[in-house]
């Protein structure tokens, strides 16, 4: 079986690649996606279909080389927390961003049930205005 940190490690070596279909696989059917209260796309999501669409589609379509990299991962059971950094250009504007994050994932039976963002929202937010 894989671990719930193997599982989070292939999901950012996707992202990485830019593979959406498999950074979504080891989604639950139910699983809870929550981008932080003043990010641009704030708010919770269920399920593979929304996440993609609230989330994943509009930073694709909405910023250039945009990218999340986490420097340190750390695993206690079901959870695991990435620490790194949000880079990219809002192609609106022209603005580049760095922020850090924070993200808690919950992986249970193999699947992540829950995902929860923790960002600067400011200096996004400042890229988008």
């Amino acid at each position: 079986m894989t671990t719930p940190l193997e599982i989070i490690q292939a999901h950012y070596a996707a992202s990485a690649r830019a593979d959406l279909d498999t950074m979504l696989a080891p989604l639950a059917p139910d699983a809870e996606w929550t981008e932080m209260a003043g990010f641009p796309y704030a708010g919770t999501y269920r399920g593979a279909d929304e996440i993609r669409a609230g989330v994943f589609a509009r930073i694709g379509s909405e910023w250039t080389d945009y990218q999340a990299v986490p420097e340190q991962l750390v695993a206690d059971g079901e959870d695991v927390v990435a620490v790194g950094t949000y880079t990219g250009t809002f192609t609106a504007t022209g603005r580049p961003m760095r922020a850090r994050f924070v993200h808690h994932w919950t992986v249970r039976d193999g699947q992540v049930v829950r995902f929860e963002q923790f960002t600067d929202t400011h200096l996004v937010r400042e890229a988008v205005r």
